[in-house]
């Protein structure tokens, strides 16, 4: 899978957009890393942290006050991705919507990708 030139490789819902500034503003970062990194069940999982700067690998995704950098491991494996933040009674949070997922575990915190070759 090859990112769309023009179009930006996640897309955020307005629910994102807000609690990703609210917590941008709150830390005065200048922007929201995501990341992947192996572990959990089923052998990957997402990574979030608030960054003081971009890298220079970074892709970076604004949305309104929303700022979004992509760390260069997990470009690959986030094309195509909706990021969505979810209020419930029990927990909330991030939940990605991601067409490169075959699999993930029970509790939702880890996730399988696609081979590369299948793509």
């Amino acid at each position: 899978m090859f990112a769309i030139p023009g179009k930006p490789p996640v897309t955020l819902t307005q629910a994102a957009i807000d609690q990703i500034a609210r917590l941008m503003a709150r830390e005065g970062a200048a922007g929201f890393r995501i990341g992947v990194k192996k572990g959990g069940c089923a052998g990957m999982e997402y990574t979030m942290e608030i960054a003081a700067e971009a890298g220079p690998m970074d892709i970076v995704v604004e949305e309104g006050a929303a700022r979004v950098l992509i760390a260069p491991m997990a470009q690959m494996f986030l094309l195509g991705t909706e990021i969505d933040y979810e209020v419930g009674l029990l927990e909330s949070g991030f939940k990605f919507r991601n067409p490169n997922v075959v699999e993930a575990c029970g509790c939702g915190e880890s996730v399988k990708f696609r081979d590369t070759a299948e793509s």
